[in-house]
């Protein structure tokens, strides 16, 4: 199982173990990490699951679809060039290590 990083804002770190095909922020709530809220249950109606990647490993993340983009204008933290809806991103193998950062509020 690849192991995900979650970088509270604080810097204390969480890794977690994935399961291949599900979602960041399904890893994120199974192992009790604070800092996603997921109201929507990943749905991507809510914005509550904003996380910002690491920047050359964008590209492992899959393309932004149009509603993730629209809804990623409402994160209630900071909008970067990393950031991404936790819930739209699919784990896989090569994201072993990856270190997901999370914002200050959701």
């Amino acid at each position: 199982m690849p192991k995900i990083i979650f970088v509270q804002p604080c810097g204390t770190r969480r890794e977690v173990e994935a399961t291949q095909g599900n979602s960041i922020m399904e890893a994120a709530l199974k192992h009790g990490v604070t800092g996603i809220t997921a109201e929507c249950n990943g749905s991507a109606a809510c914005a509550t699951c904003h996380a910002y990647f690491e920047d050359d490993r964008l590209s492992q993340l899959g393309a932004i679809e149009a509603h993730e983009e629209d809804m990623l204008d409402f994160t209630a933290s900071e909008r970067l060039p990393v950031s991404r809806l936790s819930c739209q991103v699919t784990v896989t193998d090569a994201m072993d290590g990856m270190i997901v950062r999370l914002p200050e509020s959701q």
